[in-house]
């Protein structure tokens, strides 16, 4: 294989900031990672991402919107949520007791994923959450 050549693949999609699209982000995400074993972790985390980024920033208020990405390779399926902003705090990841009513979302991604990652910028922020497709133990993830 040439040096620059890989074999990951990547697609992307963007959505209105309704809270209907996230279930089309569910679903986008199913249909790519059909067969998968991380597909169930993998829907449930754009499931997160998509409604934070509607219900948290300006992605939920008239004109906005989200966009995701979703990349596969042989070792890792990484999944990432940019929103519009808007917000005074960058997305972060708690873990609150659980009676919390809020700000578990992010802890809950946190724990099905093997890194997660929060890149701010002055057009809104990406969340990308990776899952390695090989954890046995002593297995070279990336």
């Amino acid at each position: 294989m040439h040096e620059y050549t890989s074999s990951a693949r990547v697609w992307g999609l963007s959505c209105p900031g309704f809270p209907e699209e996230v279930s089309r982000a569910r679903r986008w995400t199913r249909d790519i990672l059909r067969g998968s074993p991380l597909a169930e972790d993998a829907e449930l985390i754009v499931s997160e991402l998509s409604a934070n980024a509607i219900l948290h920033t300006a992605s939920g208020q008239a004109p906005g919107s989200f966009h995701l990405a979703l990349a596969v390779s042989s070792q890792v399926i990484a999944l990432s949520v940019t929103d519009d902003g808007g917000t005074g705090t960058a997305p972060k990841v708690e873990h609150q007791d659980q009676d919390a009513e809020h700000g578990r979302g992010l802890g809950m991604v946190s724990t099905l994923a093997h890194r997660v990652v929060v890149h701010s910028s002055q057009n809104g922020h990406t969340v990308t959450a990776e899952l390695f497709t090989d954890t046995r133990p002593g297995a070279h993830p990336c």
